[in-house]
């Protein structure tokens, strides 16, 4: 799968064309919603993003946490000592369980609808921020945006170019195992990953985010598939088990 962006886009742009029709998506919202974040992101945000990236996350194992209701942070300190260090990618609202065991991301992927201030302050201690446009956030990037001084880049779900970056996935989550993938992991190890249990309230907005969680899990399954990189779920046992062969609800609890 590693072959380049415009390999990795055509390859996922299909996928992202029946989630956006299940969901009512709306390209022309998702384009304003981009090119408001052009407009907001300084020059060097727009500036070789992935080159940036690449730096932080070729040969190194990524750690991708995600949010599961009880998750936690990451018990990095469990995994064998190795050159270079683990390197920890939080999904968006994880990152409060991550800086809660005082463990600074290298890379945040948020589309900006969780408790921002935590990435913020993640931010100014060190983590690489990629902000991802869609059609319901341009006020969350008006306003956060501008609060990002320091390593950042740009995401969306069209067509990549020099200032926007797309790799594939959906979510948060698989957004940033895509990601590791993508700039050269040498293994991805999946924290907290659950795509059954929700944190929503209210029937409609439960079924909503279970139906987002099933595409993050076929996600998933397509990286896990066409990658020869390892894709691991770790559970909280310890045990590493292949995404392919052991996802399900209970494998990430």
């Amino acid at each position: 799968m590693r072959k380049g962006k415009t390999v990795e886009y055509a390859r996922w742009a299909p996928i992202y064309e029946r989630i956006a029709r299940e969901f009512g998506f709306d390209l022309a919202r998702e384009r304003e919603a981009a090119e408001e974040l052009r407009r907001l992101l300084p020059t060097p945000a727009r500036t070789r993003a992935l080159e940036r990236l690449r730096l932080r996350l070729e040969g190194r194992d990524a750690v991708v946490v995600g949010r599961a209701p009880g998750g936690g942070p990451p018990p990095v300190w469990r995994l064998p000592a190795s050159d270079p260090r683990p390197a920890v990618l939080a999904a968006d609202g994880a990152t409060v369980a991550c800086l809660s065991a005082n463990l600074v991301p290298d890379v945040i992927t948020t589309d900006l609808d969780g408790p921002v201030e935590s990435e913020v302050t993640a931010h100014h201690r060190g983590s690489f921020v990629v902000v991802h446009a869609h059609s319901d956030n341009r006020p969350a990037l008006a306003t956060w945006v501008p609060e990002f001084s320091k390593e950042l880049a740009g995401s969306w779900a069209g067509p990549p170019d020099a200032e926007l970056i797309n790799v594939g996935g959906f979510t948060d989550g698989d957004r940033a195992a895509y990601l590791a993938e993508d700039r050269g992991a040498r293994r991805i190890l999946l924290w907290a990953f659950d795509f059954d249990r929700v944190r929503e309230e209210g029937s409609a907005q439960k079924a909503r985010k279970r139906a987002k969680l099933a595409w993050a899990a076929r996600a998933l399954e397509e990286l896990a598939r066409a990658s020869s990189t390892p894709i691991l779920l770790w559970r909280r046992d310890g045990t590493l088990v292949p995404y392919d062969e052991g996802r399900s609800a209970k494998s990430t609890r």
